[in-house]
């Protein structure tokens, strides 16, 4: 929306980059995980195995023939092969209720990471415009500089004459040396922008952004925001859909809280093959198996239990009101964001005038003082009026953007796509 490639780039580098957002696409790796973890009791749970068990037995006391002070033993073994099966019958939706729990905070998960995407975006964003205006007022202290000391050569000039007393002479080269400082503060004020963006892509601080910013300029103004922009922009934000997604979830955990009160119904059975040589695991002649089902129902357990459906229907309440509370202050944000949006306009506008006028003031101030009918505190005054007025300029243009920004931030996107839904971001 900006028109800025070079923004489009660097976004797009940083979402690619970013150590934190990698971090956040493991949470949701794992979230997803641990959501088939869940659901995984809802289905039968399969075994196999092979056995095999080999033993002596001594029969003390029975006499061998033939083999005095000998013992008589025999020795055996045997082999086993078994599938085995267990399965929970839901009959209650518990075992539901907890796979739709973990899938409601994998989803939740999801809803995070995207909302950590368009808060890196905004920020990088917000970073380069930080930038793009450190930029420029290093060029406008660098001017500001230059002016300041081409002013103090010529009342040198005069004063080594004897046309400009020494006053003046002292007050140029104090202004000339602010305006230095001025400028090595302004430069410092880019590296640590620039700073500030090498690390939100995770590189190591380098010079290359310097090297592409070249002539950056900030962007022009974005375009006037439309009337009668719908609620339901808001609904696509990041942090709403995953506060839903886990008032969801807590929902469901009541459930299984629920269900858990009542009996469960286990089934579980084996089936297998008992031989004493190990090529006879195949043969259905030897063949074993047994099947069994049990139905448990809790009947004391200290109030563990009830204390559960408690503990889950206490968590959705503060969940709930959590969320009201956060659609409440989602609002808040866009209405901040829209009246900021309409006062930095109205500030860049005055600002912008205010820019021109002193300029021009700067411009006369000069030619009377050239042609000795104005003072030259004067025309510092004028010069250092230019300087501040357009200094300010410069930052109101930069808030402007920023507030567009947070605009978007608070709609969870562009409000000129409002089909824009987090599936497909």
């Amino acid at each position: 929306d900006f028109g800025d490639p070079h923004l489009d780039r660097l976004v797009q580098d940083t979402l690619d980059r970013n150590r934190d957002l990698l971090a956040a696409a493991a949470r949701v790796d794992a979230a997803a995980a641990q959501a088939r973890i869940a659901g995984a009791d809802l289905y039968p749970q399969i075994g196999a195995g092979i056995n095999a068990t080999r033993g002596k037995n001594n029969f003390i006391g029975l006499p061998i023939p033939g083999g005095e002070g000998q013992v008589l033993s025999v020795t055996s073994q045997s082999f086993g092969a078994s599938l085995n099966l267990s399965w929970e019958v839901d009959l209650w939706g518990r075992l539901r209720a907890q796979k739709n729990t973990a899938a409601s905070q994998a989803l939740a998960s999801v809803a995070d990471f995207a909302g950590a995407r368009l808060s890196l975006a905004g920020q990088t964003a917000k970073a380069w415009f930080a930038v793009l205006e450190a930029h420029q007022q290093t060029e406008l202290a660098r001017s500001t500089l230059d002016s300041r000391r081409i002013s103090r050569q010529r009342i040198e000039r005069r004063y080594l004459l004897g046309t400009r007393p020494a006053l003046e002479l002292r007050v140029a080269r104090t202004q000339e040396a602010a305006a230095e400082a001025s400028l090595a503060f302004r430069a410092q004020q880019l590296d640590l922008a620039l700073r500030q963006l090498d690390l939100l892509a995770s590189r190591y601080p380098d010079a290359e952004l310097e090297v592409a910013l070249g002539g950056g300029a900030l962007p022009p103004p974005p375009p006037t925001l439309p009337a009668g922009l719908p609620s339901e922009l808001v609904t696509r934000r990041p942090d709403l859909v995953a506060a839903e997604l886990r008032l969801s979830a807590a929902g469901f955990d009541v459930k299984r809280a629920r269900a858990s009160l009542y009996p469960r119904l286990t089934l579980t059975g084996s089936a297998g093959t008992l031989s004493a040589e190990i090529d006879d695991l195949l043969d259905d002649d030897l063949s074993v198996w047994s099947l069994a089902g049990g139905l448990l129902q809790p009947i004391f357990q200290g109030g563990r239990l009830r204390g559960g459906v408690e503990l889950s229907e206490a968590f959705y309440r503060e969940i709930a009101e959590g969320y009201v509370q956060q659609v409440l202050r989602a609002f808040g944000d866009v209405e901040v964001a829209l009246a900021a949006d309409r006062f930095l306009r109205q500030r860049e506008r005055a600002l912008d005038e205010a820019a021109r006028q002193s300029i021009a003031s700067e411009t006369l101030a000069q030619n009377r003082y050239d042609a000795g009918l104005q003072d030259y505190l004067s025309y510092l005054e004028a010069q250092r009026n230019s300087f501040l007025a357009q200094s300010e300029l410069l930052s109101a243009r930069r808030q402007r953007l920023d507030a567009r920004i947070d605009l978007y931030l608070a709609l969870g996107g562009d409000y000129l796509n409002s089909t824009q839904t987090l599936a497909s971001r």
